[in-house]
């Protein structure tokens, strides 16, 4: 990763994604998640051309928004199983 950090889980719905990422505190947040839509829109667009144009017309893959949570003291394996269970049946 470019930006010296960690993908360290990864999972999401149809309409979003969870990441638990380990970041160097020099990374600013709002510009690594632009570089992060930028680059997966443009690989998304590039790998699935026809899929996209089929069912997204739009000029833009993500929508603007992203929510970050800092969880300090919380232990990973808690964050993990948060991530992994996301989109599961209650």
């Amino acid at each position: 990763m470019a930006w010296s950090g960690e993908l360290l889980e990864c999972n999401g719905e149809a309409d979003h994604v969870h990441l638990l990422l380990s970041l160097p505190p020099t990374v600013a947040l709002s510009d690594f998640v632009n570089a992060l839509k930028t680059g997966t829109s443009r690989w998304l667009r590039a790998e699935f051309a026809e899929d996209v144009k089929r069912h997204y017309w739009m000029p833009v893959l993500w929508s603007r928004s992203y929510y970050v949570l800092s969880v300090g003291g919380a232990p990973l394996s808690v964050l993990k199983a948060y991530i992994e269970n996301q989109g599961a049946e209650s």
